[in-house]
């Protein structure tokens, strides 16, 4: 029995390969190369010249790859999940205690949960019962500033 490998196999276990890595990763990483080869199988079939074949591959993967990404980035917000406390970032909190940060105190409520608080200014202080915004967290404490214009469902 002789098995001869062609053009057109090599084009499908590239894409297959592709494919099977996209899989794995479970993000968005080598698709655009299945549909590059999957381009370049059909020219293969069509008995195209290998250079040809290649071109095609590079030139769709390529194409893809730089038009399609950002959208995918965009639409799936890759790499962009807030999640636990840094989904604080923007939301509004009450001042429970007075926030002083020279003397180092300061409480707020915030999604039902108490946290200590600073601001960034050194000389900063905010009175209890004051809406703040959360712009940072550093260490355990949130770091806030007055929050104006806030509408009283934006607390949780």
């Amino acid at each position: 029995m002789n098995f001869e490998l062609t053009e057109g196999m090599i084009w499908l276990l590239i894409a297959t390969v592709s494919g099977v890595i996209e899989a794995i990763t479970l993000g968005i990483t080598t698709i655009w190369f299945v549909f590059g080869a999957i381009v370049a199988w059909i020219l293969a079939e069509f008995n195209a010249p290998f250079i040809i074949q290649v071109i095609a591959f590079v030139l769709v993967s390529g194409t893809l790859l730089y038009f399609t990404k950002p959208l995918f980035k965009k639409y799936l917000k890759l790499g962009s999940t807030r999640t636990n406390a840094d989904a604080l970032i923007g939301e509004v909190a009450m001042v429970t205690q007075e926030i002083n940060t020279i003397k180092a105190q300061g409480q707020v409520e915030i999604r039902g949960q108490v946290w200590s608080a600073k601001t960034r200014e050194e000389d900063g202080i905010i009175d209890r019962g004051s809406r703040v915004e959360v712009l940072a967290i550093e260490g355990v404490k949130l770091v806030v500033k007055h929050s104006r214009g806030t509408k009283e469902e934006e607390l949780r």
